[in-house]
């Protein structure tokens, strides 16, 4: 029983969801994150207001059966139960919640997933057809076709590829590569950049007389190239009208991370060295138990004919 005992947040707190849900957004630097976050603290917020009971496990419990009985995926409850869990952490470690009241809260498990899901990825002759859409003669489609070939050779997200700046491209090893990128969780890798992919970075900087800064740029409605740096969701753009007009609906920017990695294995590429292309967090671990480094002077996504 002691496991639903209600965690009553400070007076001065509860008068004031607005200071919670601040709190909850500036913890989070992905705007992709935040929104979901957003989504789970105000259903939240709503349930414990309904029954008007304070904070528990219980109702936290009660807030993972009604996802579950609303055939919510096990990935869309576990990303909302962490948003609860994030918000509790964030008041804990703030001095608005007991410690020990707030660990029950935490300890809620999640929904076990079932299987793993499958995503989108292009074909090598896909991806080929997705390249030649645009026919690179105005500066906007100069600049589409880069973002869709550092896509397609390199795997990055698309907040790293906003974020990429000129300072970053690098020589290394004999080869062109993107130095110091921050990914995920403020993990730092470098990653290889193919001929095809570099060309088309050079192609659109001349042409758009970029030599600091952002790589990728706004363009105003003239065609005249703005100060600011493209947004993610402007690449998860170039993206997704780029797919459909070959046909394929449905396909964003991370499916095109997926794809290189795919085609990377499809070309004999190791899965070690498309982890440390990729970033992900289980490369340190493939590390320390391989003793591995990563091979810039030959890379895995060299072998990529797009």
């Amino acid at each position: 029983m002691s496991s639903s005992l209600p965690i009553v947040l400070p007076p001065q707190v509860q008068d004031s969801l607005a200071s919670l849900r601040s709190l909850l957004c500036n913890s989070i630097v992905s705007s992709h994150i935040r929104r979901a976050y957003v989504k789970a603290f105000d259903d939240f917020v709503e349930l414990s207001e309904e029954s008007n009971r304070p904070v528990s496990r219980a109702l936290v419990m009660e807030y993972r059966a009604a996802m579950i009985d609303q055939g919510l995926s096990a990935s869309t409850i576990n990303l909302r139960l962490g948003a609860i869990r994030k918000l509790i952490r964030e008041a804990r470690d703030n001095g608005l919640l007991d410690p020990v009241g707030a660990e029950r809260v935490m300890r809620v498990p999640g929904v076990p997933v079932q299987g793993m899901r499958l995503g989108n990825w292009l074909t090598e002759e896909q991806t080929r057809e997705l390249l030649a859409v645009p026919d690179r003669t105005r500066l906007k489609v100069k600049r589409d076709f880069a973002i869709l070939s550092a896509l397609a050779h390199s795997a990055l997200r698309r907040t790293e590829l906003a974020g990429l700046d000129t300072k970053k491209i690098q020589r290394r090893e004999g080869r062109w590569v993107i130095v110091d990128l921050v990914g995920k969780r403020g993990r730092v890798r470098t990653v290889p950049l193919p001929t095809n992919a570099k060309e088309a970075i050079d192609a659109w900087t001349g042409a758009a007389g970029i030599i600091s800064g952002p790589v990728f740029r706004r363009l105003s409605k003239g065609g005249r190239v703005l100060a600011g740096r493209l947004s993610g969701w402007a690449i998860w753009d170039v993206v997704m009208t780029s797919a459909r007009a070959i046909g394929i609906e449905h396909f964003g920017a991370h499916d095109m991370r997926r794809t290189c990695a795919r085609l990377c294995r499809q070309n004999g590429g190791e899965l070690e060295q498309i982890q440390f292309l990729l970033g992900h967090a289980s490369i340190q671990t493939t590390e320390r138990y391989l003793g591995s480094r990563q091979e810039i002077a030959v890379a895995v996504n060299d072998g990529l004919r797009l």
